[in-house]
């Protein structure tokens, strides 16, 4: 255990998931499968829709802008984590540890409403598809996308600030793989109740808020489909928003079990696999997820293949 006598720590040491060597070596070839199948769906899922133009509407510039956090997402937790486990050295610097935090916060808060800017978005579709096009213009999807990330650059810089001002004098041992909030305010030998109040406040604002939405949203797609008197008619209107929703219950489950309860009843144990399963899972999920359930999708990347194949006769 390293103790400080004073408040300026210069690094912190992450103690991982385990301290099995063979435990550590399995976790870092599942975590490294994991990243590479997350990067590669996400790109794959970006360029498909960049490449297919019958992709180029509201509901996929919004899935382009989700595997591109989800890109940013993994690569902020995952690289650092597989280092810890395949190194003897799992330090990381004062900087670096906030760093972390700062772009962990911004990309979670942002995916937030990016993802309640997608149920509004399948709303206008189901519930009023003759004005769908004038509704959901270029210029509104735009505007929902720069709130989505103001809202995350507002979550993740007061976030820091208030978790700057903390003072280290007993320990730099963060018992998590990463820096996250509630292993972090462990450590502070100084009152941490009006920051972890300040940082529950903001964080249960955006989830609420987001979720709030997502909610409304599903009410009224849920009611206007029951209105509709052909069985095939709700089965479409359903399979629109089936990956949604499904994405959306997994993302919100495991954030409101992880983060939205009191510091002290903080649990290694529970929220260090809650935690596995939001930082690397997830983002390894959403673009499965929206590809393997959506035909459109799936279509495109027959259509591009075809024309990549097309260009390669015609060479």
């Amino acid at each position: 255990m390293n103790t400080w006598n004073d408040t300026n720590v210069s690094y912190f040491i992450l103690t991982g998931l385990t301290d099995s060597g063979e435990v550590q070596l399995a976790l870092s070839l599942l975590f490294l499968l994991i990243y590479l199948t997350s990067e590669l769906g996400n790109l794959g899922m970006i360029l498909i829709i960049w490449l297919d133009h019958q992709l180029h509407t509201p509901m996929y510039f919004f899935l382009t802008q989700l595997s591109f956090l989800d890109l940013c997402y993994s690569n902020v937790i995952t690289p650092k984590t597989l280092v810890n486990l395949l190194t003897s050295s799992k330090s990381i610097s004062y900087l670096g540890c906030f760093t972390q935090l700062y772009f962990f916060v911004l990309l979670s808060a942002t995916e937030c409403f990016l993802l309640s800017s997608m149920a509004y978005d399948r709303y206008i579709a189901i519930c009023n598809p003759l004005h769908y096009p004038v509704i959901m213009s270029p210029r509104l999807c735009r505007v929902l996308l720069t709130g989505s990330y103001m809202v995350g650059f507002m979550d993740s810089f007061v976030n820091n600030l208030c978790m700057s001002r903390l003072h280290f004098c007993n320990s730099n041992i963060i018992h998590h793989f990463f820096c996250d909030a509630s292993p972090i305010l462990i450590l502070s030998c100084n009152d941490t109740y009006g920051i972890e109040m300040m940082i529950m406040l903001l964080g249960g604002s955006t989830v609420i808020v987001s979720l709030i939405i997502i909610c409304v949203s599903y009410v009224c797609i849920l009611s206007t489909i029951l209105k509709i008197t052909s069985t095939s008619g709700k089965q479409k209107a359903f399979s629109t928003c089936a990956s949604h929703l499904l994405g959306v219950t997994i993302f919100y489950g495991t954030i409101i079990f992880t983060y939205l309860k009191p510091k002290k009843s903080y649990s290694l144990g529970k929220d260090q696999v809650a935690s596995v399963f939001y930082t690397i899972v997830i983002p390894m999920l959403n673009p499965l997820i929206y590809s393997l359930r959506n035909k459109e999708v799936k279509n495109a990347f027959i259509r591009v293949m075809q024309k990549r194949g097309g260009f390669r006769q015609i060479k």
